[in-house]
């Protein structure tokens, strides 16, 4: 099953860096968070990847291309006859596919646009700026079992998001917008998609947390597993600080891999 991350857009609320470079690409402990979240899906056993990218999406290229170069120690040999040996090579059991889905493409319309590498089959979908500790192949086995288009994962948290009215049987049958903090759960992203998400999702401008996923929870075809455990994105400079901060004391929650 291959996994999606939504890593196209510009980031303006960490501007601080996102200025520089995509967000995906702003480092914890020396690292992508982009490459936190692969790993994260790769102890699970999910290490084909399709990355939706769009705002300086040639650094992504470029940072999976040289990939060697960030990993291990390298001797470069500048003579004449030019050389380059890499030394204690680590490497990934991934195959990333990295599109340019635009770069005012809106969420749904990236997704829309990586359709053909996607084919008749359910796929996983995230975005590119968050990390948690949810437990994907229950999530997986969550998601088969019901049988439904879609599922997410939703918290509890404390903030300003749009966020998730959840029936006892865990369907979702609406989002709303939060206007005061109010504990409501909200979605993390970690999501399941059937290949019959591609049938509600318009074009470039169609931003899949509205029409797309607000039609699915109408037809009872939304679903909300329920995570408990650590989730946090990073929009702001404080939230990368505090992710930081878990991972400098190796008490980082996401990190479930040797």
């Amino acid at each position: 099953m291959k996994v999606v991350l939504l890593a196209g857009g510009l980031g303006t609320r960490i501007s601080e860096e996102s200025e520089f470079k995509p967000k995906p690409m702003i480092e914890i402990g020396g690292m992508p968070i982009l490459w936190h979240i692969m790993k994260e899906y790769s102890y699970y056993g999910f290490n084909e990847f399709v990355i939706c990218a769009g705002y300086k999406q040639q650094m992504i290229k470029e940072w999976f291309r040289n990939y060697f170069l960030f990993t291990s120690d390298i001797t470069f040999d500048l003579t004449e006859e030019y050389k380059m040996e890499v030394h204690d090579k680590h490497t990934e059991p991934w195959k990333v596919t990295v599109v340019d889905t635009g770069l005012g493409t809106m969420t749904g319309g990236r997704v829309k646009r990586i359709q053909k590498y996607i084919g008749d089959e359910p796929f996983m979908l995230t975005y590119g700026d968050g990390v948690c500790d949810v437990n994907i192949k229950e999530l997986l086995d969550f998601h088969q079992e019901h049988g439904k288009i879609a599922t997410l994962t939703s918290v509890v948290m404390e903030q300003e998001k749009g966020i998730l009215d959840i029936d006892e049987d865990n369907s979702v049958r609406a989002f709303r917008e939060k206007s005061q903090l109010d504990g409501s759960p909200i979605n993390a992203g970690y999501m399941v998609l059937n290949p019959e998400i591609f049938n509600y999702i318009d074009g470039d401008d169609t931003v899949l947390e509205k029409k797309p996923l607000e039609t699915i929870a109408q037809n009872g075809e939304l679903m909300s597993y329920n995570h408990t455990g650590f989730w946090q994105c990073m929009d702001t400079k404080k939230e990368k600080e505090k992710l930081e901060k878990l991972w400098a004391k190796n008490m980082a929650p996401w990190k479930k891999w040797d």
